[in-house]
């Protein structure tokens, strides 16, 4: 894909053909891992090196990542260093192939690689509580605010996202004859020029970006609307779950540190991403804080995280991933997809991070 602009140019989410035809391509072989020692929280651990694939640039989505390395999270976790390698990717074929400990990927490409190639990977965590898809319309073009109001319009979908779009027709009874789908790059210039009259986009990001060239846009999320799922999933191989327990755990109690700081201060981490992490990117720094907060405050925390703490899923919210899956197309069951209990284990040897709001 030949990008646009860091904050304009849609992300590659290669949400099943992609995924499963690298996974194809390789043997599925456990990651491999080494042994540790740490507590949880990385005292007095010699740890080594993590390295976390992550599924897009290193733009504001990774504004927890960036405060837990600034602020040495990761090394007082035990960690030497925490390499942060850059996407787009779904993270699945690097971790069969051991070239990465950890990916932020997202439950459909985990989904369709475990369903269809029997991929070794399991979901133990998510930044996420609710997925940042979206129809994105213009308030005087499509203005698609509601399901019904598809019915009689053409909308851009991306070929990866076709399969997510189709199971939002089927969630909400509509079928595919009463709309026209029209193939799409990333670029929403096909619905600012009025080639198409809602596009399949990003809450995060080109919902900012064409509103602040000076749009009245609408959204209509697919989370809020027949289709939810987590996304910016923390995936690993079932092998580092058995084997590398402690040393996942001193991640992700670092992490849960990292996202505390980038929920109560959103506009700090978008600067780590402009100014730091992402300085070789020209992000735009409006837009940046705007994604910042806007993920902070609406797809991070839940009910669910006030109660139990970040990164937890809750069993309605696995159930509905799992009932999201199946309308497109992906046939896999919790426990399949899910391994919660590190999460867990981080929480009870450390209650004290569950209160995360400052």
């Amino acid at each position: 894909m030949t990008f646009r602009s860091p904050n304009g140019a849609r992300r590659v989410r290669s949400i099943a053909v992609a995924a499963l035809a690298a996974v194809s391509a390789m043997t599925l072989a456990a990651c491999a891992s080494g042994a540790s020692s740490s507590t949880g929280d990385g005292a007095s651990a010699d740890l080594g090196e993590l390295t976390v694939q992550l599924s897009w640039i290193k733009n504001e989505e990774f504004a927890g990542e960036f405060f837990s390395d600034s602020k040495g999270y990761y090394t007082d976790a035990g960690f030497s260093s925490v390499n942060l390698v850059p996407g787009p990717s779904t993270g699945v074929a690097e971790l069969v192939s051991g070239s990465v400990d950890v990916a932020l990927s997202d439950a459909v490409s985990t989904g369709a690689a475990v369903a269809n190639e029997q991929a070794p990977v399991k979901i133990i965590a998510t930044t996420y509580q609710k997925n940042p898809f979206t129809i994105l319309s213009l308030k005087d073009g499509g203005n698609i605010a509601t399901p019904d109001d598809l019915k009689g319009k053409k909308i851009g979908v991306q070929d990866s996202n076709t399969s997510l779009f189709k199971a939002l027709l089927a969630a909400n009874g509509i079928d595919e004859s009463e709309l026209t789908i029209v193939p799409v790059q990333y670029d929403p210039a096909p619905l600012t020029n009025g080639e198409v009259d809602g596009f399949v986009a990003y809450l995060t990001n080109e919902s900012i970006t064409v509103a602040a060239a000076g749009n009245a846009t609408v959204d209509l999320p697919f989370a809020d609307n027949g289709l939810p799922f987590v996304a910016e999933t923390f995936t690993v191989t079932d092998d580092a779950i058995a084997n590398d327990r402690e040393k996942l755990k001193a991640f992700l109690y670092a992490e849960i540190l990292g996202w505390t700081d980038a929920v109560n201060d959103p506009e700090e981490g978008a600067r780590l991403a402009v100014e730091e992490y992402g300085k070789d990117l020209d992000l735009n720094p409006e837009n940046s804080k705007a994604g910042s907060i806007k993920a902070a405050e609406e797809l991070v925390v839940s009910d669910e995280t006030a109660e139990n703490g970040l990164f937890t899923i809750s069993d309605e919210l696995q159930a509905e991933t799992i009932k999201s899956l199946a309308g497109a197309g992906i046939d896999v069951k919790a426990d399949d997809l899910f391994d919660l209990s590190l999460l867990a284990e981080v929480y009870k040897e450390h209650p004290e991070l569950v209160k995360y709001l400052k």
